[in-house]
């Protein structure tokens, strides 16, 4: 196991190194010159030139790619163009709201998608058998943008059920440790804010977890129906033992292994920065922090932001992977 560990921790040194070059250069070819977006249209040509050369945006770019990872070795990833704050300290300050959003959106999935799954291969062709994989057919076909909206215009709109956007109201005063907002509220004990965030939590991580529900909801009934049609399954059912110790410990046990896989890989897509939702709630993640910069062309902030979604899937890749091989034990590296 800890050769298996060590092999997927030494593979991770260049597709990172991989990644930083494909993020640096596909940057670079992005239209537009960040010191024109800094100083307008309407600046002089000698105050573009002075602001070039302080940023580094005159040097070539195999020069400007060292200064890049050498700072990158250092944890400094620059100051943002438009803000002049260390991106780092940014990220700081959004990353939180990101991760809130995903382990919620995660949850929500799992616990979902599982049951759905489990449910429709334990009853197959069954009413509930197909009106649960047209939903998650639906689930993964419905544009995020659309639905996102539909909801706020049902539950904040019409209803007045739920927050608008945002973490948290304006009324609500919360101390913040972590920057995750739940967390950060049962440490302090402040109940009203614990409600307030949770309240502004639902619809977004909803709206985020339905790709991944239907997709863990299908995994979970194609993988539980090949376990069930196996040998063992009929002798523990001949043997008189309950549907519950069939299904969940003999069943579902041996189907949780491409379950689990699936489960990582999405968790690690929405660490990557749920951009559309964040932006359709105002929710002041990653994902809409990287969008802002996309538009403002500032290029340290877009490579520094890029750096940190692709080091987190792959590190939750490698994660996976590791756990893949804990459940799995015939698993070695070749």
């Amino acid at each position: 196991m800890s050769k298996f560990i060590l092999h997927r921790f030494l593979s991770l040194i260049p597709t990172l190194l991989g990644i930083s070059i494909l993020v640096f250069f596909m940057i670079h070819m992005i239209p537009g010159d960040p010191a024109e977006m800094m100083l307008g249209e309407r600046a002089s040509e000698q105050s573009l030139k002075e602001l070039r050369e302080d940023l580094g945006l005159d040097k070539p770019l195999y020069v400007q790619y060292g200064l890049f990872m050498a700072r990158l070795f250092r944890g400094d990833l620059g100051r943002a163009y438009k803000t002049n704050e260390k991106i780092t300290t940014e990220i700081a300050e959004r990353f939180p709201a990101t991760i809130e959003l995903s382990i919620a959106a995660i949850i929500i999935a799992t616990i979902f998608g599982m049951a759905a799954g489990i449910i429709s291969a334990t009853k197959q062709y069954s009413i509930f058998d197909y009106t649960s994989m047209v939903f998650s057919l639906i689930g993964v076909s419905m544009p995020i943008f659309w639905l996102g909206l539909v909801l706020m215009i049902i539950f904040s709109l019409n209803l007045g059920w739920l927050p608008l956007s945002g973490r948290l109201s304006y009324h609500i005063n919360l101390e913040t440790v972590t920057r995750i907002y739940l967390l950060d509220s049962i440490l302090s004990q402040n109940w009203p804010a614990f409600k307030d965030a949770l309240w502004h939590l639902i619809m977004p991580a909803f709206t985020l977890s339905t790709i991944p529900m239907a997709i863990i909801a299908r995994i979970t009934r194609s993988s539980m129906l090949e376990v069930l049609r196996q040998d063992y399954i009929r002798t523990a059912k001949a043997k008189g033992l309950g549907p519950v110790v069939v299904y969940l410990k003999h069943g579902l046990k041996n189907a949780l292994i491409p379950v689990i896989t699936v489960i990582g890989l999405q968790f690690g897509i929405l660490m990557g920065g749920a951009i559309l939702t964040e932006t359709i709630f105002a929710w002041p993640g990653i994902g809409k922090w990287i969008l802002d910069a996309v538009y403002a062309r500032d290029f340290n902030a877009v490579q520094g932001g890029t750096m940190l979604v692709a080091t987190t899937f792959v590190l939750i890749n490698m994660l996976v992977d590791i756990l893949y091989a804990w459940v799995n034990p015939r698993i070695k590296v070749s």
